[in-house]
């Protein structure tokens, strides 16, 4: 990659997280909106990160990404200064702002020579930002003329600080002014703790220069402060910091508010304290960068995670090699060097493996925070009134899955707002709340991260699934009257099955959730739906932390190696042929009372096999979400750190295959798809049709 090329990707990928923050800011005060609640710090991230991406477009010659920076930078600046009211309309602009930039992002990377000079097609949503811009009515009256503020500290506001200090008063609040004193040396620190301890109570307005201090190691600084609480209130939340909180008089009939109340000071050995264990840095310290973190390209980090697999191949023909020696008594001096040797080896490459691992994962927030946006949208076209709750965002996961999983996840969330959530009178008539919940929920459990989605929606019409799977010819009545309420549901999963009487611009073909169950079987998951009807739904996806390098159990079956990932496996035994039963044409065995299918891994995958029945072999049991199943396979042989590769389009999505690893000797072994074979093998009805 040349220097150019880098230097694009670099750009590319700033913008990104600037339009990131930007959506994750909007969202936020969407919500802050929604509670009659206005945040203009939130409003002043959103600034900054437009203003942010206005400056990186100009470095590198972005004209319509910068020219489009520059009519939203507008908008979010009358916003600020009150210019502009933040409506529902406003905010659909904002949203649909985010949208474009995601699509001249994903243009520039796909064709760097598309930029022409101009806006072109978004020169319509310019205008619109700009006419927005202007939309508040301007008050009459200065409604700072009633407080005995002197024209000094008028004087040294900016344009933005005074707009939020008149703000503050004609919404009734009491104002400040706390003075505070900072060591010189830590007045960085300081001054986050000073706003931090402020921020419950009110909005900290701006930070002015105070009088001389009382010694030259100490700073003294103003804080305009405007907050609905008492002096009391205030001074109680900064105790045990050098402070002191003075409440500026109102004029006229107001009462008056208590004078300066002191704030018990910091101890001053205390301060000197601090200072005394402040490292002094050279000057030349001031050109390090602040930043510690680096931006690395996934396909680099692929790369060094085979190399981690081919170590792990190295390591096991030394184990061999260690083995050879081992018999041979005169060079057995040496074998225990070597086996010492290979302990170190061992555990270094563990620790290698470990830390590449941790970091290819990403916080599940980054899919959360696209989700939010994308579910107000959809709400709205849809004429519903939603809430939308995630937690979990912090929970991680491999870069590549996530990646992955957004579409299928955003497809489970459009299908709850589509045939989930009903329209408000109908939630009115039938006792429920107007607005309706969509709850995203994030865990790891184990080596496997689970999200859930529900809702408290109609639920699942039984009768009507039924209806279109024996009308599309996928059931017939004697089939569907067996069917389970389990399977009955899983029939969303199929081609082309749609509930729904009329499509729109959500939903309604039938084409979405068969294509999430076939998406997160790539990834080595697994998807199952629960649900009452008039109730709602709940879909649980369960899926690996990674699928770069993972433990794997080799096998043998019908004189074939098998590699079986050991995030699925609960447990192995040995079986007696005697032990097997017959239960609805499926072979099952009891473990420790309950009923366990079976499946003969070579007839799964149709091995030829010469030899006759054994009379004893292995179960390997696994487990994904509530399900369970026995592998019966003919040898246990050990346990392997593997690196799952992909088979190429000519094998891709062959069933119950994940990929194909190496071990030692240079040997490739294919790795089970357990999900899609527990799918498969619990499912056989549905998966069928």
């Amino acid at each position: 990659m040349n220097t150019q090329d880098r230097a694009r990707e670099e750009f590319l990928d700033e913008a990104q997280e600037n339009v990131d923050l930007l959506s994750r800011d909007l969202v936020k005060l969407d919500e802050g909106r929604a509670l009659g609640r206005f945040e203009p710090e939130v409003l002043n991230e959103a600034f900054r990160a437009v203003h942010s991406l206005k400056g990186v477009c100009g470095l590198f010659g972005m004209s319509r990404m910068g020219a489009l920076s520059h009519h939203l930078e507008n908008l979010l600046d009358g916003l600020r200064l009150g210019r502009a009211t933040l409506t529902p309309a406003t905010l659909d602009l904002l949203f649909e702002s985010v949208t474009a930039f995601h699509q001249l992002i994903r243009s520039a990377a796909s064709d760097p020579g598309d930029d022409a000079a101009g806006l072109g097609e978004l020169g319509d949503l310019a205008a619109r930002l700009d006419r927005a811009g202007t939309t508040a009515p301007q008050p009459e009256k200065d409604v700072l003329a009633g407080y005995a503020l002197d024209a000094d500290l008028l004087s040294v506001l900016t344009e933005y600080e005074e707009h939020r200090l008149r703000q503050s008063v004609s919404e009734g609040r009491q104002l400040y002014r706390v003075k505070a004193t900072f060591a010189i040396e830590t007045l960085d620190g300081g001054l986050k703790d000073v706003k931090a301890a402020l921020q419950p109570l009110g909005e900290t307005l701006a930070f002015l220069p105070g009088a001389d201090a009382a010694s030259p190691t100490d700073i003294d600084l103003d804080i305009l402060f405007a907050s609905p609480h008492t002096a009391s209130d205030v001074a109680g939340a900064l105790a045990g910091r050098r402070c002191s909180v003075l409440a500026i008089p109102r004029l006229g009939p107001a009462p008056p508010v208590a004078g300066p109340l002191p704030v018990t000071p910091e101890p001053r050995v205390q301060s000197e304290l601090r200072v005394e264990l402040e490292v002094e840095e050279p000057l030349e310290a001031s050109l390090r960068s602040v930043v510690q973190t680096v931006r690395v390209d996934i396909r680099k980090l692929d790369s060094l995670m085979n190399l981690v697999g081919e170590l792990g191949n190295v390591r096991a023909g030394l184990e061999e090699v260690l083995d050879t020696l081992r018999q041979q008594r005169t060079v057995l001096p040496v074998a225990r060097t070597m086996h010492r040797e290979m302990r170190a080896l061992e555990r270094k490459l563990d620790e290698l493996q470990a830390g590449v691992l941790d970091i290819r994962m990403v916080p599940l927030g980054q899919v959360f925070d696209k989700l939010a946006r994308v579910v107000r949208k959809l709400s709205r076209d849809a004429g519903k009134e939603l809430r939308l709750v995630i937690s979990g965002g912090e929970t991680e996961l491999d870069k590549l899955i996530v990646e992955e999983l957004s579409d299928p996840l955003m497809h489970v969330i459009r299908n709850a707002i589509d045939h989930g959530i009903e329209l408000p009178a109908v939630r009115r008539a039938s006792g429920k709340p107007e607005t309706g919940t969509v709850t995203v929920l994030a865990e790891q459990r184990g080596s496997h991260v689970v999200i859930e989605v529900s809702d408290d929606g109609a639920g699942l019409d039984e009768e009507r699934l039924l209806e279109k799977a024996i009308e599309r010819g996928v059931l017939d009545a004697a089939e569907a009257e067996a069917l389970t309420s389990r399977e009955i549901h899983n029939l969303i999963f199929l081609p082309g099955l749609s509930t729904k009487g009329v499509a729109d611009q959500i939903s309604g073909r039938g084409v979405g959730m068969d294509v999430v169950k076939t998406n997160i079987a790539r990834l080595s998951g697994i998807i199952d739906v629960t649900s009452e009807h008039g109730r709602g739904s709940h879909f649980s996806i369960q899926l690996p932390i990674t699928l770069a390098i993972v433990q794997a159990l080799v096998v043998r079956v019908a004189g074939r190696t098998y590699c079986i990932p050991l995030n699925s496996v609960l447990e192995s035994l040995r079986l007696g042929m005697d032990e097997v039963s017959t239960l609805s044409r499926r072979e099952v065995m009891t473990l420790r009372g309950q009923t366990l299918p079976l499946v003969r891994v070579e007839r799964f995958f149709e091995l030829p096999t010469e030899r006759p029945p054994r009379r004893r072999c292995f179960v390997v049991v696994v487990g994904l979400a509530q399900h369970r199943l026995g592998l019966v396979v003919d040898e246990l042989i050990g346990q392997e750190d593997i690196v799952v590769k992909a088979l190429g389009p000519a094998l891709d999505g062959t069933a119950g295959i994940a990929g194909a690893t190496e071990l030692g000797g240079k040997r490739t072994v294919l790795v089970l798809d357990v999900a899609a074979i527990v799918e498969e093998t619990m499912a056989p009805r549905t998966e069928a049709a």
